[in-house]
Order: C-alpha cells, then structure tokens, then sequence
C-alpha cells in the first residue's frame, strides 16, 4: 500500500470521490478561488502555496498503482460506481500523470486586506472540469501559513511599535522566537508554521521550518539564528540545593554571547536577586555576552514586571534617549509562557507604563503562535465562480440567507493594485493594468518559485 500522503488521489475529502457525478451536463471548465472573508487581522500575507505545489502536485502525480488503490479504496469507503476511474485514467494517458490545471496566484509575502482573491484554480482539458474542485481539500490548506504568517507581522508591528517609542526598532527581527515545535500537531505543521513565522522574524527553536523553508523556496542561506538555552531537565538535574551550580556551570560553558537559561525551577525571585543577582553577579558582569533569564511560569504580566526591578536592583539600569529604564546590557529577560497576541500587547502595554524599555525583553511562543488558530481565525474559504457549460460561461456563486458574510465572487477574477498598500478585486480584466494573480502553475509545471528573501522583503513591516 502506498503511504497515506503519497497519493494525491486519495488527498482530498471523501465527499468528493463522486462528485464527478454532480455538475451539469456538457460541463466543460470549472474556475474558483481562494480568499479571506476576513476575522482577527486586517492584513493578509500571502504564503505556503509554493510548498503545497512542489510537495504534493508538481510532476507526474497519477500513477496506475494510485488509480487502482483509490478504486479499491473508493469502493469500499462509499460504495460502488463512485470512483471516476475513466476520469483518472485519461489524466494519465492523454497527460502522463501530470494534473491538468492552471494555478494563478498573487506573489507570496504580499500583503493585502481580507476579501480579495489570492489564488485560482482552473481545469485546462474540458474533459478534467471535475478535477478543479478535488484539489479544494488540499490547496485549502494555505489557510494555516497564511494565517501563521499574517499573526507574526502582527505581532512585528506591535513589538515594533514599542520599540519605536522606548527602545531600539532595528532589534525586532529577533523579539519573537518560535518555541512550537512540540506544541503543534504534526511534523509537517511544525515545519510550515514556522517557516511562515521567518516571513516576518529571525529567531527560531523549530529546526523543521529553516529546513523547509530552504527546502522549497530555493535559498541556501541560514534564514533563522538561536542561543545556547537549558531546560528544566538540564537546571534540577544538579538538584535544589545545587542550583547555583546548575547556574554556574552555564555561564562557564558558553563563556561568550548570549546563553538562555531558565531560571523558576523553584523560585524565580529568589533565583533572580540571590543567585544571579548575588553569588554570580560579577560572573555575569565580566562576562563577555548577555544573559537571557527565562521564567517560565506565573502570571506573565506580573512576573516579568517583577523580575525586571529585581534585576534593576542588582545589576542596575541606564535612561535611554526615549526616557525609558535599560538594564545592564549584560542582563535581558525571555518571556516564553502563556505568550499570544493579547499577552504580547499586555506586557508591552505593561511594561511601557512601568517605564521599562522593550529592548530588556524578548518574546517565545508556542502553541500560542503555531496552534492557537484555525480556517476560521481568517475565514479562509475556496469557492467556485464561474462555469463553463456547452461552450457557455456561467457565473456562480452562493448567497446564504442565513449568512451574507458567506456570499461568494462570481465570475473569473482579477487583482489590480489600486492605489499605495491598496488592491482591488475586478471580475473582469482592466486594459493596461497588471493583473497580480500570476500563473505559478500548468499542466504539472511549476511556473514561479519564489526565493525566501524576497518573500521576506514583500512581507516586511
């Protein structure tokens, strides 16, 4: 049996085995399209569909073995009659296997509001109009980059915004780490919603998504950078009584740079003005590089406020330019728990008020980053809009009753840029305009690859 992910047959919803049945007689072009009906941001940034096409639809993707396990599997998971063999079997004699569909899309990092179109999906043999619609379930899936990507340019505005005001905005590149790794649902989820993260940030713990994100967007560069850091295994592991030794010995191996060590085993105050503050205080202070203490638990608000006048105590502070409190560089603060978008704007806001810079801390976060989302955070959807039978173009579209934010475009597509950081959806080309859905994919054939930097410079606040 072929692996589950390896047959693009079988990668789509069970309802549309026979949906192949369904469309009107002499259906012959079958056009949709993919949107943001709108939800938590007012900015979308594009991204993911390359890796989609290159991992699961580039190439000769039918295969005989892919026809009959799909056949056999149809058969028995919904009955027989279902399975479009005779469909299937002519994409992999009259095509090599290859999918006959175009793919437009907008450039990947653009940014642009909800409610516009970001990609088509379109049959190129008449005898294939069911095929556009199969594809949906997986091409769906750009909701989860798009909407990860579009929450860390958020989250650099909002970073970069208090920086502005109380510290060093050059630094923001590397305020938010991605610590989901082991918070999300898949290894493949890990790896996209990290990568979608590094549109907009440079600091990472998520190996799979620098992987990724060279892997399938044709760099060789180091796209993401991190410290040496402990854990709570490494740090109680010396045991309670020997914590500051546990301290000690981080600072004696990696003598230079930056070193993150987690510091609440038992009590982060303690730790903070006894130990760090105390017994290793001129060890951290003729230390070459910054010591990043990590708490990791307890109300954030509260305790990364707390920590910071301890530390202001016991190492000292400077009034920077914009009037604000800096610690000693040779002292900084990671908050890594319980960080989401209303916990980020919390601290800030937070810390700001206490007159503290943002340039003495730096964000982690988890699930709150890579899981704490869905299709709906950004009402993502893919919907039909125009077909052509007999011949005929037919707009489509629906129009709920129930729900009017559900009701979808009709006809083929364009996107003009209108005027500055402002686009325009048209169902109908414009003379002399630009349209910037752009063909990335025909007939099996990538058509664009974009390179990560310059997904990164579209992406960039």
């Amino acid at each position: 049996m072929l692996p589950f992910d390896e047959n693009i047959l079988l990668i789509t919803d069970s309802y549309k085995l026979g949906q192949w049945k369904q469309y009107p007689p002499k259906t012959q072009h079958i056009y949709s399209y993919f949107e943001s009906r709108g939800g938590v941001y007012d900015e979308i940034v594009f991204f993911g569909l390359q890796y989609l096409l290159k991992r699961y639809l580039a190439g000769a993707v039918v295969t005989q073995e892919k026809i009959d396990q799909a056949a056999a599997f149809t058969e028995a998971h919904v009955g027989p009659g279902i399975f479009n063999r005779a469909g299937w079997e002519h994409v992999l004699t009259e095509h090599g296997g290859r999918l006959p569909v175009e793919i437009r899309a907008v450039p990947e990092g653009l940014v642009l509001a909800p409610h516009h179109v970001l990609m088509t999906v379109e049959n190129t043999d008449p005898r294939c109009w069911w095929l556009t619609n199969v594809l949906e379930t997986l091409l769906v899936q750009c909701w989860y980059p798009c909407t990860v990507a579009s929450r860390s340019r958020y989250l650099k505005k909002l970073i970069k915004a208090a920086l502005v005001e109380s510290g060093t905005p050059e630094a923001v590149d590397f305020k938010l780490h991605d610590f989901g790794f082991r918070g999300v649902s898949s290894v493949e989820s890990a790896a996209l919603g990290d990568a979608a993260h590094l549109t907009a940030f440079s600091g990472t713990d998520t190996i799979a998504g620098i992987l990724l994100a060279q892997q399938y967007y044709a760099t060789d560069q180091m796209l993401a950078f991190n410290i040496p850091a402990s854990e709570h295994a490494t740090m109680t592991s010396w045991g309670r009584e020997h914590e500051v030794d546990a301290f000690r010995n981080m600072l004696e191996q990696f003598p230079t740079g930056l070193v993150s060590v987690v510091s609440d085993s038992y009590d982060i105050f303690a730790a903070a003005r006894d130990l760090w503050g105390g017994e290793l205080r001129e060890q951290v202070l003729e230390r070459d590089g910054t010591l990043v203490i990590r708490p990791d638990s307890g109300p954030p608000v509260q305790t990364v406020l707390r920590l910071l006048d301890i530390l202001g105590e016991r190492f000292g502070t400077e009034t920077n330019d914009q009037g604000y409190r800096v610690l000693h560089p040779n002292v900084r603060v990671i908050q890594g728990d319980g960080i989401d978008d209303e916990m980020v704007s919390a601290i800030l806001d937070a810390l700001l008020a206490a007159g503290w810079s943002a340039d003495n801390l730096t964000f982690g976060s988890g699930g709150g980053l890579l899981q704490k989302l869905n299709r709906d955070t950004l009402k993502f959807a893919f919907k039909a809009s125009n077909a052509t039978i007999d011949g005929t173009d037919r707009p489509v579209y629906k129009d709920p009753v129930t729900d009017p934010g559900k009701q979808s475009k009709r006809g083929r597509l364009w996107l003009y840029h209108t005027t500055a950081n402002q686009y325009t959806t048209y169902d109908h080309p414009i003379e002399g305009r630009d349209n910037l859905l752009q063909p990335v994919f025909r007939d099996g054939a990538l058509l664009q690859e974009w390179t990560f930097e310059a997904v990164r410079e579209r992406a960039a606040v």
